[in-house]
């Protein structure tokens, strides 16, 4: 884009410089130039829409084949592994200093208007309703959106899928909805796990550090912070952030083309999308939920 500028702006120099059949060549490519730079929002649009329309596509297919034999179920366990074991150590230390960081910030902002003894309610609603949810799910972006467009897109580019379509097997019945289940059971797991680590990396703040609440008062008031709506909430945006993550993860390998160079791409694309549609789908639950 900057060359391009530069281009124009060269050209509107030597416009006011030329002869007749010179100002009419640069005007030509001046002209041809802008019209590049009209359609380029229209061109990113209609490649957006395209891309979105065949990803509903795969999502569709993916769930009609929930419903559909054969059901791999040995996939499906060695897919739970990969995201849900796999993703254990990661989750836990996010959820920990996750934690420990909001009672430790939350601990000053509180104990000015003397209410050190909320900081437990605080922590739990923060972690339950938000911060584990999505940070959970951006961890598990980062490490299996990634995972899978790199498989999926190296199985591609080597023709492996084509091979398998060749012998009669679905690759989306093998390959993408084991992974949708495994992703749409691990993940709310992972986030209640990281609630509860997050939780007690909060109260080792609260309690023996800093000495600004007692064990019972710290956890009594989270306890009973926790509503109903609040749980649904800590629950159902994982499991979609889920089934976005295994979906994302397997669309954008699936279309890799261009060799390793385009695995590696699939992988960043992969990593990116899946990062912004977890803000947007937790906005959008949030305003589902606060209007209640």
């Amino acid at each position: 884009m900057a060359s391009g500028w530069v281009g124009l702006v060269s050209t509107l120099h030597m416009l006011a410089s030329g002869d007749d059949s010179e100002v009419f060549a640069r005007s030509q490519r001046l002209l041809a130039f802008l019209t590049k730079l009209t359609k380029l929002p229209v061109t990113f649009l209609i490649g957006w829409l395209s891309a979105f329309q065949d990803f509903l596509l795969l999502a569709g297919r993916s769930f009609a084949n929930l419903f559909q034999r054969p059901h791999y179920w040995d996939d499906v366990s060695i897919q739970m592994d990969i995201i849900g074991f796999g993703s254990l150590p990661i989750v836990i230390l996010t959820g920990f200093f996750s934690g420990a960081i909001i009672a430790l910030q939350m601990a000053r902002a509180l104990n000015t208007y003397g209410a050190s003894s909320e900081v437990g309610a605080i922590v739990a609603l923060t972690l339950v309703r938000e911060l584990g949810p999505v940070l959970t799910a951006l961890m598990v972006a980062g490490r299996n959106a990634s995972g899978i467009a790199s498989e999926l897109g190296s199985m591609k580019v080597t023709e492996q899928i084509d091979a398998m379509r060749a012998l009669g097997t679905d690759p989306l019945q093998k390959l993408v909805t084991p992974r949708l289940i495994a992703g749409a059971v691990m993940l709310p797991a992972l986030t209640v796990i990281a609630d509860a680590i997050g939780l007690v990396g909060a109260y080792l703040v609260a309690v023996p550090l800093l000495r600004i609440i007692t064990a019972g008062e710290y956890w009594s008031t989270s306890w009973r912070a926790l509503v109903v709506n609040d749980l649904a909430q800590g629950l159902i945006k994982p499991l979609i952030f889920g089934i976005i993550i295994s979906l994302v993860g397997c669309f954008y390998g699936l279309k890799t083309t261009g060799g390793t160079q385009g695995v590696g791409k699939a992988t960043t694309e992969a990593v990116v999308s899946a990062s912004i549609w977890i803000f947007v789908v937790t906005f959008l639950i949030d305003k589902i939920f606060v209007n209640l």
